[in-house]
């Protein structure tokens, strides 16, 4: 694996027009508010907490793997949209990938910090690979053979199965906003204290789903209604939130409009001196209710396409400005040449190793 540092105009030349604006902006919420990733980032932010000496290890390891080892940042594999997707659906484009033994080839290649990916897959896999890199289990997925369709988490595997097959982290998702939302909490939040118990980090995956945020836009990546998705998600103790990257804002009044009733709470300065327009500032506050940036933020976005290279150094710019820990890449990566997914994963992370990228 190269560590060989992109140079500015490698990320300029793919940022195209943006280039400009994205690297230069100045957010509208100073970076005096934030807690910043660092090399002292486990230490920093952790020690004291209520995190056992255990879960400050696995942080730790987790943040001491691959390219961006010791950086505060963070780069993971996921693959478990076999699940979530139908396995046809994701490894139709590269069949290796039905042989969970790619996966995790790629995350290494990748310079990984980590793959997250299911049991089944991690359990095939976990004497050969469990002490080469961290293995992260997503405990609950989305399954969508019944008929009609559903949409809703349920737990595919325990914390302890994690723990017995030497994981260092659990993955998990909520969709807040569901009718499912309720139990869904309750469900994460008891497996995530039995995670921190037996040593291990919590990841969580802060997604809305609800029909009413489908208005004018799609209101499920607005920067107000995912921020407080973040909120209540290191409200039951993840150590590392994962959120799409903030397409628009303004969701609570959108929904409210639509629906010819009042819904939740917000106030018109989140809008007025918290936000812009901008996808940095729209990002900021995602970091902002991370508890200000103590629960780090790894951001996704957009599907696959063309453009992906473009694409993903983009969200990672903004990620990185804006004061999240990284980014999770998975479609984008392991649906093209297993080569072409290392380069991806790459440039991603020479993002975080610029130097030439500051946060805003």
């Amino acid at each position: 694996m190269t560590a060989t540092l992109s140079t500015p105009s490698f990320i300029e030349s793919l940022l195209g027009e943006e280039a400009e604006d994205l690297l230069n902006y100045k957010a509208k919420v100073s970076q005096d508010l934030l807690h910043l990733p660092g090399s002292d980032w486990v230490d920093r932010i952790f020690a004291g907490t209520d995190r056992n000496p255990q879960v400050l290890r696995s942080l730790q390891q987790l943040y001491s793997t691959g390219r961006l080892a010791n950086t505060g940042y963070i780069s993971i594999l996921p693959v478990d949209q076999g699940i979530e997707h139908s396995a046809g659906a994701s490894f139709a484009p590269n069949p290796i990938y039905f042989d969970p033994e790619n996966i995790i080839k790629l995350a290494i290649e990748g310079g990984c910090n980590a793959v997250a990916t299911t049991l089944g897959v991690l359990g095939m896999m976990s004497r050969k690979y469990a002490h080469k890199i961290p293995f992260i289990v997503k405990i609950n997925h989305n399954e969508l053979l019944t008929f009609p369709n559903q949409f809703d988490q349920v737990m595919f595997a325990s914390v302890e199965q994690a723990w017995n097959l030497g994981a260092v982290a659990i993955g998990a998702t909520i969709y807040f906003g569901s009718e499912q939302s309720t139990r869904q909490i309750q469900e994460v939040s008891k497996a995530f204290a039995r995670a921190h118990e037996l040593g291990m980090v919590t990841i969580l995956w802060c997604y809305l789903r609800s029909n009413a945020f489908k208005q004018d836009k799609d209101y499920h990546v607005a920067a107000d209604l995912t921020g407080q998705a973040n909120h209540l998600g290191v409200t039951i103790e993840a150590d590392i939130i994962k959120q799409k990257l903030p397409e628009c804002n303004n969701g609570y009044h959108a929904v409210a409009q639509a629906m010819a009733k009042t819904y939740g709470k917000t106030d018109k300065r989140v809008y007025s001196d918290l936000t812009s327009d901008h996808p940095i500032d729209l990002t900021r506050y995602q970091v902002l209710n991370c508890y200000s940036g103590r629960a780090g933020l790894i951001n996704s976005g957009g599907a696959s396409g063309k453009n992906d290279f473009a694409e993903a150094v983009r969200t990672a710019v903004i990620n990185k400005r804006a004061g999240g820990t990284g980014l999770i890449s998975g479609r984008k990566t392991f649906q093209r040449p297993f080569e072409e997914g290392v380069k991806l994963f790459n440039a991603i992370q020479d993002v975080y190793l610029s130097q030439d990228v500051t946060i805003a």
